[in-house]
């Protein structure tokens, strides 16, 4: 498969890209957010893992493969970012309480030096348990969500926060593995 650069310093990205067994090294993207969006669009989050991963490619000189992500909760069409504030996550929290919302992420994989290109994105449907203010309190107090889209990372909610996963889990937590490898292999 060749070489694979991870364009991102998340360490919830990694961690799939482990789980997969592939070899590959970490280059961060230097590649700066607009956070102005606010009405959610496939091609507002395939532009960001476009641009994350192109940022990236321009610094390597090698053959390799370059991964781009970015990850964002949406709810009634409206991109919800990271929290603020604790207040700002337990209004999120609040919000999401009792509903479905879809978590979307926009991957790219570029060749490098060629610069082919692959872009797609992945939808997972996620439904909350109607959750007390004490829950959302003591998630917050505990877990901190401040760098997390949506105020929530899913692999650290505790038992009975989550009704409902449709789709692939991995793609809330912040890369699609299923779509990932085939979108490498596909450049075989």
């Amino acid at each position: 498969m060749g070489k694979i650069i991870l364009g991102s310093s998340s360490p919830r990205r990694a961690d799939i890209l482990k789980k997969l067994k592939l070899d590959y090294e970490i280059i961060p993207s230097g590649y700066v957010e607009p956070h102005d969006q606010t009405d959610f669009s496939y091609s507002y989050v395939e532009d960001l893992a476009y641009n994350k991963a192109l940022d990236v490619a321009k610094r390597v000189n090698e053959d390799a493969l370059i991964i781009g992500a970015d990850t964002i909760v949406v709810v009634d069409n409206k991109i919800l970012g990271k929290p603020k504030d604790k207040q700002d996550a337990y209004d999120t929290l609040k919000m999401l309480s009792g509903r479905t919302h879809i978590v979307v992420t926009g991957v790219t994989v570029i060749k490098t030096p060629s610069l082919d290109t692959k872009i797609e994105s992945e939808t997972t449907y996620v439904t909350f348990e109607n959750l007390s203010d004490e829950q959302i309190e003591y998630y917050i107090e505990n877990f901190k969500p401040f760098d997390k889209a949506g105020s929530y990372g899913i692999q650290e909610l505790p038992q009975g926060y989550i009704k409902s996963v449709d789709g692939d889990l991995d793609n809330v937590i912040g890369l699609p593995s299923d779509r990932v490898l085939k979108m490498l292999k596909s450049f075989d």
